[in-house]
């Protein structure tokens, strides 16, 4: 199994490798993969030490799989030329997730939708991932009608400059900026570009990602995404309302039955998810569940989980996983 990483450097690519590391895919040759001017730098792997490759050599090499998260416009320009000499990429940018010719999957969910014909595979935006987890196993049961997301989003969803300019405000310093304000002490209503419509890019991904994901496009959804001084992890306030009545003790039994979801819930004892506990989790956490006492059949949740992990690398992985274990690469 001849696997590549590409964008090995970065944020995202970096938890990758940690995360093939710890699940011990059937790897026999690693190829980490970076851009030209990384190109023949060393990078340790499983306490062995690889030269980085640039995106033609590996294209090259022919890897049965490769894991993308290097951004949009390198995986429109270089995932089909993988795809072309036989590799199965796996893409983590939004390149690829609204085509109606691929799949955007977690695993869990619709890993069923995957055939060895899906050469381009898409895998979702981070706050999208944790939300259809906690809401899948609802939906299933009572039938989502609208959903009204408000999200407290991390600086690493951004990237290491956001980081760095977090860093650097706590620390008294100036430098450069990832956003056009300051973040520390602060709240941005700001994440990824504004678009025509007054939502921003991330916003109308929480509205059209969980419909393709679900095969399900009978309910409505609305977004605002906030950025928030969090070091990482993202949380999620979720108001839900389902076309059926629902019990609170079988909400809480259909999300702890629910794989890769865990219920925090013990308002006696402070016990509520939080960023600083999802951290480097791959786990789904879920709290706050209560009635919405303004209107029949809604319900409130506060949905956390650390967006590098299962919201980016740890889902990307599964669906290799998922690929190996059902023989499609």
């Amino acid at each position: 199994m001849k696997v590549a990483v590409v964008g090995a450097t970065g944020m995202v690519g970096t938890v990758m490798l940690k995360v093939l590391e710890e699940r011990n895919l059937p790897i026999t040759e690693f190829i980490p993969v970076a851009s030209a001017r990384s190109a023949g730098k060393k990078l340790s792997y499983q306490g062995k030490e690889f030269t980085i490759v640039t995106l033609e050599d590996a294209v090259n090499l022919k890897p049965d799989i490769a894991l993308f998260s290097a951004g949009g416009d390198t995986s429109l320009k270089w995932a089909p030329k993988f795809a072309e000499v036989g590799t199965t990429v796996i893409d983590n940018s939004s390149a690829w997730r609204m085509d109606v010719d691929k799949k955007l999957v977690v695993p869990e969910i619709n890993g069923d939708v995957l055939t060895a014909d899906d050469k381009i595979i898409a895998n979702p935006n981070c706050s999208t991932i944790q939300l259809v987890m906690a809401l899948a196993p609802l939906h299933a049961k009572y039938t989502m009608k609208r959903l009204v997301v408000s999200t407290y989003q991390s600086v690493s969803g951004t990237g290491v400059k956001a980081v760095q300019q977090l860093d650097n405000e706590e620390a008294g310093i100036e430098g450069e900026m990832a956003y056009p304000h300051k973040i520390g002490r602060n709240a941005l209503p700001h994440c990824d570009i504004f678009l025509d419509n007054g939502y921003t890019k991330e916003e109308m991904k929480l509205v059209n990602e969980p419909k393709k994901i679900l095969r399900d496009d009978s309910f409505s959804v609305t977004a605002t995404a906030v950025r928030i001084p969090t070091a990482g992890g993202h949380s999620e306030a979720v108001n839900v309302q389902f076309g059926n009545d629902f019990d609170l003790a079988d909400v809480r039994q259909l999300l702890n039955d629910f794989p890769g979801v865990v219920v925090q819930d013990d308002l006696h004892n402070n016990v509520y998810p939080m960023p600083i506990n999802a951290h480097d989790k791959d786990d789904v956490f879920v709290g706050r569940i209560r009635r919405d006492e303004s209107q029949e059949n809604t319900l409130n949740l506060w949905i956390v989980a650390d967006n590098l992990r299962k919201g980016a690398a740890t889902n990307t992985v599964q669906i290799a996983e998922y690929l190996i274990a059902n023989h499609l690469v």
